[in-house]
């Protein structure tokens, strides 16, 4: 019997290639795919996360399974964490503060939100049993390639968002100028003790850019007789920085900051903000939001600036208002301002009165009491087009209307009412983000012209 021998087959990739293959499956594709799927409908830009993901692959490559997956964790943290500060314009340090208020909000409520955390849980899984594979490549060869992966993801990163860089990481810069809606319409100088005051910052208040539908419905209630009747009207833009509590720090306080900035009594009061100025020439001073006092301390630090009283969701639902629903649930906005103008109708001395809605807030979904549904009623067109930003529309059409039949009834006291956006809404798409100004924000001042006669008076 003559023996055959039997040649083996010849790898067709070497073992160290297919090593370096199994470092590159998890540490630039794993850790950036989903990031990647966004390119095509926007996302804020990612250089430094793609290059933390791949040099903390290179340096753990030849560490133990745990160690490896514990780092590939800490890295889709720091993604995450980076990917959201983006989208809501917040400053990392602003976004891990902001963590501990978790608990409040309901996520739940939103299908992105839980379809993302889903896609996120699969990566973790996924990336423990591809880890099980030898990774520790060795060849310079390949690890110049490694290199050569990280530099051009970051590069086709950089390329996919041309254009759309100014939409995120919106904090204010050192040195920045200061402008403001307060600023800039002289409101605290209306403070002569002969009519009130009202401030309403609107969540999510942008300024449309290149969208003639959207720019034809922003303040369009406004332009009608019995408001020309009382008030002059003028509107404007300006510009912000951050998130919403930023937005109420620029109003009330005159300058760039954010609200832990606030949560220190003394150092408040140094800042000499707007309800406390107003409180030293004799005003009272109330505010107003739709949401839990807890979130974001302001229950804390509203007192701070100079608020004596304040009424937030629970004692708003006491008073009528009904439930909204959205991942911020609590009163619904087109119900408050009928209790505003009850707090005026009856306030014994000349008011601040500021409010800060909250239906606005992104996402905006389906359902939840919002009356967003058929937002075809503010616009078809949005509707086919632009369904979110269309809800959004809905929402403001319904505050706007209810705000309007309150101060323009013939019992509203004489008031200045200053409305003012926030931020920008912060959509997570380039299609509906690039509909608005990534840099300013809309105000409309309602300037009181005095009343005659008997109507003359600040209360009842």
């Amino acid at each position: 019997m003559t023996a055959l021998t039997m040649e083996k087959p010849v790898p067709r990739f070497s073992a160290d290639f297919r090593k370096f293959a199994n470092w590159a499956l998890v540490w630039i594709g794993l850790a950036n795919i989903p990031f990647m799927a966004m390119w095509f409908v926007g996302a804020p830009p990612r250089f430094m996360e793609i290059a933390i993901a791949g040099f903390v692959g290179l340096i753990v490559k030849r560490m133990p399974r745990m160690v490896q997956w514990t780092a590939f964790a800490a890295v889709m943290a720091y993604s995450l964490l980076s990917f959201v500060a983006g989208l809501f314009n917040l400053a990392m340090d602003s976004l891990l503060y902001s963590l501990q208020f978790f608990a409040e909000i309901k996520p739940g409520n939103s299908a992105e939100y839980i379809v993302a955390a889903i896609v996120v849980l699969g990566i973790l899984v996924a990336s423990w049993f591809l880890l099980k594979r030898d990774t520790n490549f060795e060849k310079p060869l390949h690890i110049l390639l490694g290199g050569a992966l990280i530099f051009g993801l970051v590069g086709a990163d950089a390329a996919m968002g041309q254009g759309m860089r100014g939409h995120y990481f919106r904090e204010a810069p050192v040195g920045a100028n200061f402008e403001s809606a307060a600023e800039k319409t002289g409101f605290a100088a209306r403070a002569d003790g002969k009519r009130h005051l009202v401030l309403i910052m609107v969540e999510s208040l942008g300024v449309p850019r290149n969208n003639q539908v959207m720019a034809e419905k922003l303040f369009a209630y406004y332009e009608n007789s019995a408001i020309r009747a009382r008030y002059d009207v003028s509107q404007g833009t300006s510009l912000y920085y951050n998130s919403t509590t930023s937005g109420e720090f620029r109003e009330m306080c005159g300058k760039w900051g954010d609200y832990y900035e606030l949560l220190d009594a003394a150092e408040a009061k140094q800042l000499d903000c707007l309800p406390a100025q107003l409180a030293e020439k004799g005003y009272a001073t109330h505010a107003m939001h739709s949401f839990k006092g807890e979130f974001f301390k302001r229950n804390q630090w509203y007192p701070n600036i100079g608020f004596e009283s304040q009424e937030f969701w629970p004692e708003l639902e006491k008073r009528g208002a009904e439930w909204c629903g959205g991942v911020f649930a609590g009163a619904c906005d087109r119900q408050v301002p009928a209790m505003l103008a009850e707090n005026l109708k009856r306030a014994a001395q000349p008011t601040f009165l500021y409010w800060l809605t909250l239906n606005a807030h992104l996402p905006v979904p389906t359902g939840a009491n919002l009356n967003a549904d058929d937002c075809g009623r503010v616009s078809q067109e949005l509707a086919s087009d632009f369904p979110m930003i269309c809800r959004q529309f809905a929402i403001f059409d319904d505050i706007d209307r209810a705000l309007i039949a309150e101060i323009t009834a013939s019992d509203f006291p004489e008031a200045d009412i200053l409305l003012v956006g926030d931020h920008m809404p912060p959509y997570f798409d380039r299609h509906n983000r690039s509909q608005f100004d990534p840099e300013r924000v809309p105000w409309l001042y309602l300037k009181a012209k005095p009343l005659s006669g008997d109507d003359a008076q600040t209360g009842d």
